[in-house]
């Protein structure tokens, strides 16, 4: 007798139903982690959020859009990063919930949630995916903009030009990466037949207008600060070495994706011994347009992006590896042909849960164990909140002022700005990525320079001494991390930078 499991026939029944439920508890599952685990934020979140205090059009960081949200999502919960980690997992569950209807009008509901779950092993949508930053923003972004393109090239619906033109234009505002995504969506559209077709009327006009007001700011912002420039191309004799960096980045694309093929190559025939009672999810014939739409979206921007990565030697993939990887389960599902046999089901099941999963234990296992080894601190056991409220009430206690700002080493300077007076940042190693502050206004206003004390004295390193002359420390306050361990304690040296006089 043929044995299929409840989760196939919800799949076949209710796909909706599963995407919901499975999106949801993944959400839940990194909501509650930073939660739970960190006492700071990770990453660069704590940057993105000193920026995002200051409102800029644009900023060394790129467009802002991804800025004022973590501002605003920070503020509205109270100065309390936990709006910023229910916004970015927001940004998940829309991200898969319209990646899900892109596939649904693909290759049908039963098949759209396979892709769905193959997505969601990808590495960038477990823990980097709580670092609400352009990266994370630009995912639902991304996905949207792909549904919509689909429905103008593939459907030929022209009501989805106004929501076409708006995610293009909240794109641009969102990543420095959209203008690449929007030629490859464009490129796509001239070379078929159906897209030239879609391009021969006023509507592609009427979207170009509402992108250029939208952007209008930031294109200005860009105008003026005189950054349209191009990067530096590499000279022939550094072409090797950028083409060895091109294969590492590809490399860890593929890593990214190793749950999706662990999941194949389980799932595939070569040592099934009853093929014939595997149950099957069907789908209908997938148009030939929308297989080269998928495919094109699956692998253009994951080329792209690692070769320009590669050939200007920049650290990650433009635009992210969520941009890149965001259609490679639909790919795979599409490349697995009209009947999908789901063999060795509770190895599938179990495989599964693992992919999702062991990112978590990943991080639980660093948070908690990790400082027993002494090998390294870990950057979200820093007590971000205690640091700000100390250095925020000792201002306020020897000034009689609030805090106002904060510079000196700039991972500890970014947690201060979380404090409830939200002091500006400024780095004063480099003034021009802070242009809100510069010496003049930092000693006017006065504020708190900080550093990591080497000694009992809290003797400011020789840089922070030069940059502040006449600095006198105060004694070095220590903070004891989450998990101590074998880690000395954090010991922070301080000044106070006094306001002048009115």
């Amino acid at each position: 007798m043929r044995f299929t499991s409840l989760i196939i026939e919800l799949i076949r029944a209710r796909p909706r139903l599963v995407v919901w439920l499975v999106v949801l508890l993944q959400a839940a599952l990194w909501l509650l982690i930073p939660v739970l685990l960190y006492r700071s934020p990770p990453g660069d979140l704590a940057t993105v959020l000193a920026y995002g205090r200051e409102y800029q059009v644009g900023t060394e960081l790129g467009p802002p859009l991804a800025f004022w949200l973590a501002d605003i999502a920070f503020r509205a919960a109270g100065n309390h990063l936990f709006g910023v980690y229910l916004l970015a997992q927001l940004c998940a569950v829309a991200t898969f919930w319209t990646l899900f209807l892109l596939a649904r009008a693909v290759v049908g509901g039963q098949q759209a949630v396979l892709a769905v779950l193959l997505t969601m092993t990808v590495v960038a949508f477990s823990s980097p995916g709580v670092e609400f930053g352009p990266l994370v923003l630009a995912r639902p972004l991304w996905a949207l903009l792909l549904l919509h393109s689909w429905k103008l090239i593939g459907q030929n619906r022209r009501n989805a030009w106004f929501a076409w033109s708006i995610e293009a234009g909240l794109l641009l505002l969102t990543t420095s990466a959209a203008i690449g995504l929007l030629a490859l969506v464009a490129g796509f559209a001239l070379a078929t037949a159906r897209g030239r077709r879609m391009l021969m009327s006023f509507d592609p006009l009427f979207a170009l207008l509402v992108i250029v007001v939208l952007a209008l700011p930031y294109i200005v912002w860009l105008i003026r600060a005189d950054t349209l420039v191009l990067p530096n191309w590499p000279a022939l004799a550094d072409l090797s070495g950028r083409a060895l960096h091109w294969a590492g980045l590809l490399g860890g694309l593929l890593f990214a994706i190793a749950g999706i093929v662990i999941l194949i190559a389980l799932n595939s025939g070569w040592f099934s011994r009853n093929p014939e009672e595997a149950p099957i999810i069907f789908r209908p014939p997938v148009d030939p347009l929308a297989r080269d739409f998928v495919y094109f979206f699956a692998i253009g921007p994951a080329l792209a992006a690692s070769l320009i990565s590669g050939l200007f030697d920049l650290d990650r993939v433009v635009g992210g590896v969520g941009i890149a990887l965001l259609m490679s389960g639909l790919a795979t599902i599409v490349a697995a042909g009209d009947l999908i046999p789901l063999r060795r089901q509770r190895v599938l099941r179990s495989v599964w849960a693992a992919a999702i999963l062991a990112p978590a234990v990943a991080v639980i296992a660093t948070t908690l164990f990790l400082p027993w080894t002494g090998s390294g601190e870990v950057a979200t056991s820093l007590p971000a909140t205690a640091i700000a409220y100390f250095f925020d009430d000792s201002f306020e206690r020897r000034t009689n002022q609030r805090l106002r700002a904060v510079s000196g080493d700039a991972q500890l300077a970014t947690l201060i700005t979380l404090s409830p007076t939200r002091p500006h940042l400024f780095l004063a190693a480099t003034p021009e990525r802070t242009p809100w502050l510069n010496f003049a206004k930092f000693k006017e206003t006065g504020g708190v320079v900080v550093w990591r004390a080497l000694d009992t004295a809290g003797t400011p390193p020789a840089e922070i001494a030069r940059q502040f002359p006449g600095l006198v420390p105060e004694v070095p306050r220590a903070f004891e991390w989450l998990v101590n361990g074998r880690q000395p304690l954090l010991r922070i040296g301080w000044a106070i930078v006094r306001p002048r006089a009115p």
